[in-house]
């Protein structure tokens, strides 16, 4: 009982660590400006959920998806680097996401559609990479390895209290929205644009570093 409270303990830290609510809430707020309420807690719930699913996954059957689609973690650090880096040029130069912007390419959007293509961020980036990302995939991975089924359940019990950690700080980041108003979003955006950058640049060098240790 103590080796499982012990686990489901460093689970949880090593979680909070990769996640860090706190760091992105900012990033929540950058790419949500332009939205209502209640679209804001769609996207959350959603991101989260899906963050939630693809973790388990990946927990449960982490090593048989890579051996059967021929992935690498490495691969996958690089293209997700990439797609970061690209998301965080976008906020810097004042776009919210390329989602955002295509929408206003289009003069009247059917509402639906409108509504579709704004919850769409909670695919990417939002769940895939800042939430279940490369990062938050191998920690998954790291924890189940050759485990018993109680840590593979503490695993998921342990993100999933992070998911919950983090939709707080992103319905509590709805009521600074309102409080900071329209210029101080507008900049917190070109700032965490340039941090969301640099983390893709990160990540992307990581995966290129890895590939060549895993290749000498």
């Amino acid at each position: 009982m103590n080796e499982i409270m012990g686990f489901a303990a460093t689970a949880v830290m090593g979680f909070l660590a990769i996640m860090n609510p706190l760091a992105n809430t900012p990033v929540f707020l950058g790419l949500t400006a332009n939205d209502d309420t209640e679209t804001r807690k769609a996207i959350a719930r959603r991101s989260l959920l899906l963050a939630f699913v693809i973790i388990a996954l990946f927990t449960i059957a982490g090593n048989y998806i890579f051996e059967l689609f021929g992935i690498t973690l490495y691969a996958f650090r690089v293209t997700g680097g990439i797609l970061v880096f690209v998301i965080g040029y976008g906020m810097l130069h004042g776009k919210t996401s390329g989602v955002h912007g295509a929408n206003e390419l289009e003069s009247n959007p059917p509402a639906s559609s409108g509504t579709e293509s704004k919850l769409s961020i909670a695919v990417s980036p939002l769940a895939i990479p800042i939430f279940a990302g490369p990062g938050t995939i191998a920690t998954a991975m790291n924890f189940t390895a050759d485990r018993e089924l109680i840590h593979i359940a503490t695993t998921l019990g342990a993100f999933a209290t992070i998911c919950f950690i983090s939709y707080g700080f992103m319905i509590f980041g709805e009521r600074l929205i309102r409080y900071l108003g329209d210029s101080a979003v507008s900049a917190v955006t070109k700032m965490m644009g340039m941090i969301l950058a640099v983390i893709g640049v990160q990540m992307f060098i990581a995966g290129v570093a890895a590939a060549i240790s895993h290749f000498r």
